[in-house]
């Protein structure tokens, strides 16, 4: 029996899937409480529902940026030993900065191997993409993704060449550097919750990158939103990057954050009962054409649902019985990477 995402993406089959919140944290308590909540909300949803990301661009203080690779290195080896399926990332320093080499030396080295990938911040072309690359493959771990963050106007000027280039996973959007970066340009309110989805230039550059990354197969990943303590805010963001604007992932930076993240970027009930609806007559159809509810399907929409369907379980959704066998190691042990 074939496995819908072999069937419905085909050489896409082994393409990237995220969970759609990456949570930073870089206060060594934050970090071991981050870390402490993805195995409680592993446990909850039955699959790890978000990504936490060490930081050591912001975490580490001046003059302890060697100390600081030790701890997020010591905490991911740690961690992963008591449990394999965690996903941890590390935010290195940008690749000017003077930690830059020693970080992805000290960190890819001692702990690449059990890293889902690597932050690079304030990338500004392919050539530094290639740099980071490079300190990568120098550290030994030639296959470790890179996810990247875009924070100025030339750099989102490049993004689909940026997107394309086959060590990045996922492109990030930096909103509160693009809008510093601009000079006085666009006003303050630009990066609050209202102004980053109306300013035209903010929206353009959030689009432009998520252009890119749907071009070329990557991940993208919407900013922080600053307003931590209103949930409704981060929720509303969430709705809008990804109806409105194509993203797939969020940042967070506050646990409160992770919830709300989680629920606006879920289909609905109503959304999963019928794309699993659709994907089972599809089966049961060879993958060939069906009429379903009066409307008729082929492999076109049967790949969207199925892609919906990938999401759901990505944010722990309920799903039936029979589709749920296709994302475990006992359905035709096909299993969804998460």
């Amino acid at each position: 029996m074939s496995h819908p995402r072999n069937v419905l993406l085909g050489a896409q089959a082994g393409s990237v899937s995220l969970p759609v919140c990456d949570h930073y944290s870089g206060v060594e308590a934050r970090m071991r409480k981050s870390l402490q909540l993805q195995a409680e909300m592993a446990q909850e949803f039955g699959t790890c529902v978000f990504d936490v990301t060490l930081d050591c661009e912001d975490g580490a203080p001046v003059g302890g940026e060697a100390e600081h690779a030790v701890l997020v290195t010591e905490m991911a080896l740690a961690t992963t030993a008591k449990r394999p399926d965690a996903r941890i990332a590390v935010r290195v320093h940008p690749v000017d900065h003077p930690s830059f080499e020693a970080d992805m030396a000290y960190i890819a080295g001692r702990c690449g191997r059990v890293l889902t990938h690597i932050m690079v911040p304030k990338v500004e072309a392919v050539a530094d993409v290639d740099r980071a690359q490079a300190a990568l493959l120098a550290a030994g771990v030639p296959d470790l993704p890179l996810h990247v963050l875009i924070e100025s106007p030339a750099a989102v000027h490049r993004a689909f060449d940026i997107a394309a280039h086959p060590r990045v996973q996922s492109i990030s959007f930096g909103l509160m550097d693009f809008v510093s970066a601009h000079g006085g340009a666009i006003p303050a309110d630009g990066m609050g919750i209202e102004g980053q989805f109306t300013h035209p230039l903010v929206l353009r550059a959030k689009l432009e990158i998520a252009s890119a990354c749907h071009a070329h197969g990557k991940v993208p990943s919407h900013c922080v939103v600053t307003e931590f303590k209103n949930p409704d805010a981060i929720r509303m963001a969430a709705l809008k990057a990804a109806r409105e604007l194509g993203y797939t992932r969020m940042w967070s930076i506050h646990p409160d954050q992770i919830r709300p993240i989680l629920e606006a970027m879920a289909p609905s009930e109503a959304q999963i009962e019928q794309a699993s609806e659709i994907i089972l007559a599809a089966q049961a159809a060879n993958w060939a054409p069906i009429s379903q509810g009066g409307q008729l399907h082929d492999r076109a929409s049967y790949r969207f649902f199925w892609q919906l369907i990938e999401r759901a379980h990505q944010t722990g959704r309920s799903l039936p019985q029979e589709i749920q066998l296709f994302l475990t190691d006992s359905g035709n042990n096909a299993r969804l990477v998460s």
